[in-house]
Formats: C-alpha cells, structure tokens, sequence
C-alpha cells in the first residue's frame, strides 16, 4: 500500500531496471511506500499476479542485453514521464551467467556470454543515462547504480564477466558523477555483499562464517541505502561506492 501524497505536491518517479525479485523488488516497495511512482523495467512482461497497483502502464519490457532494444525503451520511458522529469533511475539489473551451476572464469566464458553481460551490467547504464540526462537534469534527480562485492576481489561465485563488469560499474560511477554533477544530478553506487535472495549459491553460509556481522544481508537493508541515496537525505554525495556487506570488504 502506497502512502497518501499531497494534491500541492509533485510526486516523485522512479525509474527502476531489475525489478521482478530479491534487491529490485525490495526497492519498488521502499519506493512506493514512500509514495513514490515507480517505473519497473525488465526483460519479463508485467506478471498478472504482481500485487503492485500500479499495473502494466508503470512497466516497461526491455531487453537490456540489445542497445537497440535499450534505445527503444528510453524512448517509452521519456513519454511515460510527467513534465519531462525523473527524479531517480536506479541500475539494479544484472546477469551472470553460470555453467551447469558453475563459475565461469577467464578460462571458459565464451565471446558471447562476456559481450552480453557487458551490455546488461554496464553499457545499458549508459545508454539509459544518456537517453535520460535532460529529465534527470530537469528534476535535479539521482543516479544510483548497483555494483557488488565481486568487484573488488575474486569471488568464490560470481564468475568473471560479472565481477569486471561491476569494477567497470564503480569506475563509470565515478565518471558520470564528474560529467553529470554540473547538471546537478547526484551519481552513486551501492556494491552489495552476500544479500539473503533465491539466488544465492550453495555454500554461501561458508562465507556468511567470515563476515563480522555473522549474516546475510536483507533485500529491504539494501532498499534503504538505494531511498537515501536518491534523497534529500544525502544532497551532497556523489561520486560514492557505499558497502552494503556487512563488514566483509574489511
């Protein structure tokens, strides 16, 4: 349930790739409760069972693995938005492809499989913010993209493109927060840990051992950290990576 927005006040929107399950869908409730439009974006049409109220007209199928397709959509995404502002996108989706359950390393994952991880992990980020700079600008809006833990060390699962393509991420952040800060939008990223969703690998409770808190990560902590950085809580942050982990990066 949405929370009620005053009629004087200009509702805020959203724009939320990544959002069918674990942080993604953590994150449209965040939003939402907060009385927040929330534009989804994902590869899968609008399920009928959605519980969110907002319904098809607030989902936008893409597949960010093909620019062109990319394009098309931030195209429907600038029509869809009211008086030419977006207050917040927010990069969550991601893939990482595995083979039979197993890592891919530099070893073994083809051509294709690092092309297409690229293009879903890091280029459609800027594709999208490109094809979005005006109404972001418009709104003074945040820039908010999910790298991860694997960027910064080898990681038992995530296999080889991922882990590059997300230390491409926190570099790119850097760049956009140096290219769009001008404008006065606020570019970020939160590089999540070991977060309690259905696609943690088995023998992750190993690691869970080695972490100072002693625990997975929930979905809705991650959510938090995504509302405050496209907040009037933190109008003078740009450029950060903010861990969300627990203390394992220690």
């Amino acid at each position: 349930m949405t929370t009620a927005h005053p009629a004087n006040e200009e509702r805020r929107t959203l724009i939320l790739t990544g959002a069918s399950r674990g942080i993604g869908h953590a994150t449209v409730k965040r939003f939402s409760s907060a009385g927040w439009r929330v534009i989804t974006c994902s590869r899968h049409a609008f399920p009928e069972n959605c519980p969110w109220a907002a319904g098809p007209e607030d989902h936008i199928q893409v597949d960010l693995a093909d620019p062109r397709d990319t394009l098309r959509a931030v195209g429907e995404m600038r029509e869809r938005l009211i008086g030419g502002k977006l207050d917040a996108l927010v990069n969550n989706a991601a893939i990482s492809p595995k083979d039979e359950g197993a890592r891919l390393d530099t070893l073994n994952t083809s051509m294709e499989a690092w092309r297409a991880v690229f293009e879903v992990n890091f280029f459609s980020t800027i594709w999208l913010a490109q094809g979005l700079r005006a109404e972001l600008a418009a709104a003074q809006g945040a820039i908010v993209n999910v790298t991860s833990i694997a960027g910064s060390r080898v990681h038992p699962f995530a296999g080889s493109a991922y882990a590059t393509s997300k230390a491409a991420l926190a570099a790119l952040t850097r760049e956009m927060a140096a290219d769009f800060g001008p404008l006065g939008v606020r570019v970020n990223a939160i590089a999540p840990g070991e977060i309690d969703t259905a696609i943690l690998s088995p023998g992750t409770e190993k690691i869970v051992e080695t972490i100072p808190l002693r625990r997975l990560g929930l979905p809705e902590e991650v959510a938090k950290a995504i509302y405050y950085l496209c907040t009037d809580q933190s109008t003078y942050v740009t450029g950060a990576e903010l861990h969300i982990n627990g203390g394992q990066h220690v």
